[in-house]
């Protein structure tokens, strides 16, 4: 497949994506390490495609790199307690500055219009303003904390008017109190207390090597708030910036966001991957099931013949009209992943003879290398065995090999129900296989 039709078909996949980011609310959370990067214009880029789909747009930005240069720079001392710097006056002075610097730097990226570039003709307004209101954190353990604060609430409806107008809002890690003081804010704290205070639909966090792996350092794709929780109290990321942002998306997706996205912002188009493809790039925090294994239903019928129909073609599997699928979808099992379904198979019982007919056995071509066709056979066995079935039998022309790694041993035609084997198709010559539950 050349780079065009590889373009094409990406495209095609993602319009489902498209259609389902539009009009929904993302707040993105850009550290304070990735503003450093060069590859920060690119992000920038991504984000007013964003835009330009649609999407409603809250940015928040990390300075904590930023401000310790500028603190060591002024001569003035770091002091942290628990993590969190305390803030005197003369490194307030400090934080404005390198906030101010940075907002000043993203209003910059986000009104570049070149010719020829990704953001010729966007014109997007970024709106920054009050719209953080901030108390102190006060006396914590005998530490005064002074000019570091805590969320105290969001502007929502001054948000969402932006939103409404179609401007993108940026907040800093920078808050006004009613008195009118200011404070020093964790960036991490914001976008959470942000993502939940709009019902977000999405927070997304970008971070400079962010990355949660499990203890084979493989990327873990999925966490509930509860799994996300263990691993913070593990202490893996008690030194890192890891820890902030993964205590960030279990807060939020414990209080009403239905997804936080962690990603790697080192990754070119690690946003446009996580969030136009089906498998994405990092890592999502999430109470929902974002794979599902379960009975089908007739809405299902479109997806299961989609899936069907390669195999159908190369000869795999027998055919089957809409018709008969609608009228038999209650013998199927799907694996629905984000609204796609990967996986399917049937169940045909003979209950007189106790043994049912294992079908339609299909995973879809991307998620073959895994166990999710040992998962369908599984559930499917225990549908069989809540039916009093006590045996299983399939018919294959082209994957004995599978059937017999999972217990399946062969057979003759003689074994088949009768009613099957008056339906018999000598001219397949399919192999006949049968597991005793």
């Amino acid at each position: 497949m050349s780079d065009t039709d590889n373009q094409v078909a990406w495209f095609r996949n993602s319009s489902p994506y498209i259609n389902a980011h539009r009009g929904r609310t993302f707040v993105v959370l850009i550290s304070g390490e990735v503003l450093d990067s060069p590859r920060l214009p690119a992000l920038v880029h991504d984000l007013a495609m964003l835009n330009a789909l649609g999407t409603r747009l809250v940015l928040v930005h990390g300075a904590r790199p930023q401000i310790g240069r500028r603190v060591d720079a002024a001569g003035l001392e770091s002091r942290f307690e628990n993590h969190t710097r305390i803030t005197d006056a003369a490194a307030l002075e400090e934080v404005t500055a390198a906030v101010g610097a940075l907002r000043l730097k993203l209003e910059g990226l986000f009104s570049m219009g070149l010719a020829n570039s990704p953001m010729h003709n966007a014109a997007i307004q970024l709106i920054s303003g009050n719209f953080v209101i901030a108390k102190p954190v006060g006396v914590r353990n005998g530490f005064d904390y002074q000019h570091t604060g805590e969320v105290r609430r969001i502007q929502v409806d001054a948000i969402r008017r932006q939103l409404d107008a179609g401007n993108v809002v940026m907040l800093s890690p920078l808050g006004a109190s009613p008195t009118g003081e200011l404070f020093n804010l964790n960036a991490e704290e914001v976008v959470s207390n942000t993502a939940i205070a709009l019902a977000a639909d999405k927070l997304i966090v970008l971070g400079e090597g962010l990355r949660v792996d499990d203890d084979e350092g493989r990327l873990l794709r999925e966490l509930t708030p509860q799994e996300a929780g263990r691993l913070l109290t593990q202490e893996r990321f008690s030194t890192d910036p890891v820890d902030r942002q993964l205590t960030a998306a279990c807060h939020a997706a414990s209080n009403g966001v239905a997804r936080a996205h962690l990603l790697d912002a080192r990754e070119d188009g690690a946003l446009i991957r996580e969030l136009f493809t089906r498998d994405g790039c990092g890592t999502m925090v999430t109470r929902e099931t974002y794979e599902t294994l379960r009975g089908a239903r007739i809405d299902d019928v479109g997806g299961i013949l989609e899936l069907l129909a390669p195999l159908e073609d190369d000869g795999t599997l027998v055919r089957r009209s809409r018709e008969l699928l609608e009228n038999e979808i209650h013998r199927f099992a799907i694996i629905e992943r984000d609204g796609m379904v990967i996986g399917c198979a049937a169940l045909y019982p003979f209950p007189e003879e106790r043994i049912g007919e294992l079908a339609c056995v299909a995973v879809h071509s991307h998620y073959r290398n895994s166990e999710r066709g040992v998962q369908l056979l599984r559930y499917l066995e225990r549908r069989a065995r809540e039916q009093s079935l006590q045996k299983l039998f399939v018919l294959t022309t082209r994957t004995a090999h599978w059937f017999r790694e999972q217990g399946f041993e062969a057979a003759g035609v003689d074994a088949l129900p009768a009613q099957r084997q008056a339906l018999y198709n000598w001219q397949r010559n399919s192999k006949v296989f049968v597991k005793s539950l």
